[in-house]
């Protein structure tokens, strides 16, 4: 289906397609939410009446309200995520507008450890209903393993039944909770906001309830980050039948939970407790497979949101794959690794679901409140009536940090681990974004202009070596007449390096999406080109690929002769041999630094270690690539009091 056609016009298959990619993680709440709200309380009329009426109008006033009416209206380009919003309001330029970027998608990737684990666990756990001895761990690792397994290979083939999977899934919840209700028509009461008043004013308790509540629209956020797939029009009219679906299954689990009245919940699971006894098979299988689906959304907006990291340069450069032709569809090993070892380690630790709904939802909660500061800051660009903004503020200030404060409870109690995890990722996206500030404020950038006859006089001078026919400096100066200095030292002073063709290249990242224009200039005619690339921020810039496609436009263009220079090769009409030159920019030790700026330093060093290097990360051959490694002094030291003595 056409990318473009996704935003602009609802499909039956587009519909199908945003059932699969979208509604994953919040479809697939309805196996542990009820549970974690009556968790070891006694069932009352109060506390199920009371949940289900929150849970009612946070689904409508958080998911509905917030993210499918409204912030779905921030889009850029037809993409959302805290990263795309991040970019269309970053032009307002507050120097802390990056930390809510930073801490909302490091949450995000927090929350994406556990979600595989949880999702999964809660479904495998419905074997217990036919033997409460049965050790579910070994199969959740099983097929978390397969699921990680198989990114490697692109999730083309399997994806085409995501769609298929999760509309068997939504039917079902919606007839096992129309058989509930019908059992107890009396629970459809909680409709009423009364309830959920009348439970949080005057129940023991009842505010940190809120913190289970808050499960039921944790694939909110999700939900946003994924619209470039789907696009916001099938969302919105998918979330019609989703809602709904949801709501009957919460509503029917909510029955039966109220004719037994009285009694304690313990370890029985509300859900399964709907099913037939003869349909519990089938329904574990549908379930399973549900939370695959769930768990392989959470998988690919991971790698979707480091990628986006990396183009905004926030994230160490990693190898990156494109293990299909399906638009916008990544592999990223060491993430993919990383969350595999971190949902194992998850599962080992927390043991069973209802563990991990104690550690579920903090971070998420967080990230929800930073798209809210960047939401408000963007109503204030596409200057929305200040009312608005001011009511915006109010209900969404008071129900997330109302939340916040529930989901506080949480952190003793497991929630510790989802906070450490985001802190590391948080302390890694600020380092990357901090070093790479100090880096390039004292990169020293000289005007091109009086080193064109320079370069125009080596190139011809046969006192000197030939070093290529062609020559290739990647440059960071944005300015089309300007070059870094380490450049023009690399030419001229270090190793001489005569070329019958300079080229500059430059890679802009743009705040668009999937943009990719470039514009040549002609400095010196026949001599010495600048090529400029505007790529969106989800587009891999592998220079090599696109540096030979400019190269066969202007060949054909007649613009640029790039045969060899040596008679007998050119005479066979052999290309020319082309040298990739790489800067390696790094902060000397000999600088003064304050402590913070050389803890920074520090970890980005070892960053760059880890991670991939610029020629790697640029798609260059690099059988035909020179790296040079040229110091910053960010500082100039004291002066040295040195006397010469006879």
């Amino acid at each position: 289906m056409n990318h473009s056609n996704l935003h602009s016009k609802v499909t039956p298959t587009g519909l199908l397609i945003t059932l699969g990619i979208i509604f994953g993680d919040i479809g697939t709440s309805p196996l542990y939410v009820l549970k974690a709200i009556a968790g070891q309380s006694i069932i009352s009329d109060e506390l199920i009446l009371g949940g289900l009426s929150c849970i009612f109008w946070t689904l409508t006033l958080q998911t509905t309200l917030k993210y499918v009416i409204i912030t779905l209206r921030a889009d850029n380009k037809g993409e959302g995520g805290i990263f795309s919003l991040y970019t269309l309001v970053k032009r307002v330029r507050y120097k802390w507008l990056i930390l809510p970027a930073i801490i909302g998608g490091s949450a995000l990737l927090a929350d994406g450890v556990i979600t595989p684990a949880i999702s999964v666990s809660s479904a495998i756990e419905g074997l217990k209903f036919f033997d409460q001895n049965i050790n579910t761990i070994p199969i959740v690792i099983l097929i978390l393993t397969t699921l990680f397994f198989v990114q490697q290979f692109g999730t083309g083939f399997v994806g085409r039944f995501f769609g298929p999977v999760m509309l068997v899934w939504f039917i079902m919840l919606s007839t096992l909770g129309v058989n509930g209700i019908s059992n107890n028509f009396g629970v459809l009461k909680a409709i009423s906001p009364i309830y959920m008043f009348d439970f949080l004013m005057n129940q023991p308790n009842a505010f940190w309830v809120l913190g289970a509540v808050f499960l039921c629209t944790t694939g909110a956020e999700g939900l946003y980050s994924d619209m470039g797939h789907c696009g916001k029009s099938n969302i919105r009219v998918s979330w019609i039948f989703v809602k709904i679906s949801l709501l009957l299954n919460y509503f029917g689990q909510g029955a039966w939970l109220l004719n037994h009245k009285g009694s304690y919940l313990n370890d029985i699971n509300p859900f399964y407790e709907l099913m037939p006894s003869w349909f519990r098979i089938t329904g574990l299988v549908i379930a399973t497979l549900a939370t695959v689906v769930a768990s392989q959304a959470l998988i690919s907006a991971s790698f979707t949101l480091i990628n986006e990291a990396i183009r905004l340069n926030l994230w160490p450069k990693v190898k990156i794959k494109f293990p299909s032709n399906i638009k916008g569809q990544i592999y990223i090993p060491s993430i993919n690794w990383l969350l595999y070892i971190m949902c194992i380690a998850t599962v080992l630790y927390f043991k069973e679901s209802k563990n991990m709904e104690a550690a579920y939802g903090l971070t998420i909660n967080i990230d929800m409140i930073m798209t809210s500061i960047l939401l408000v800051l963007y109503m204030r660009i596409m200057r929305y009536p200040s009312i608005l903004i001011v009511i915006f503020i109010f209900i969404y200030g008071s129900i997330e940090f109302s939340f916040l404060i529930a989901n506080s409870a949480k952190f003793l109690h497991g929630g510790y681990v989802s906070f450490i995890l985001s802190g590391i990722v948080i302390f890694i996206m600020y380092s990357w974004y901090k070093a790479r500030k100090i880096r390039n404020r004292y990169v020293e950038f000289v005007s091109l202009k009086p080193y064109l006859p320079l370069l125009n006089d080596l190139s011809h001078d046969p006192s000197i070596s030939k070093y290529s026919t062609h020559l290739v400096y990647l440059t960071s100066a944005n300015n089309t007449h300007e070059i870094e200095s380490g450049i023009i030292y690399s030419i001229m002073q270090k190793q001489p390096k005569k070329s019958d063709i300079y080229w500059f290249v430059h890679v802009d990242v743009l705040d668009e999406p999937y943009t990719m224009n470039y514009k040549v200039t002609s400095l010196t005619e026949g001599k010495i080109y600048r090529i400029d690339f505007y790529l969106g921020f989800r587009i891999a810039p592998k220079i090599n690929l696109l540096f030979r496609k400019v190269l066969e436009e202007m060949v054909k263009n007649m613009e640029v002769d790039i045969g060899s220079r040596y008679e007998s090769l050119n005479r066979n009409n052999i290309i020319g041999d082309f040298r990739f030159v790489v800067i390696d920019k790094y902060i000397s030790y000999d600088n003064e630094l304050s402590f913070m700026e050389k803890l920074v330093t520090d970890v980005y060093r070892v960053l760059r270690y880890l991670g991939l290097s610029d020629e790697r990360a640029f798609g260059l051959d690099t059988s035909s690539v020179s790296i040079e490694k040229v110091p910053l002094i960010i500082r100039e030291k004291r002066q040295i009091n040195l006397t010469r003595i006879k």
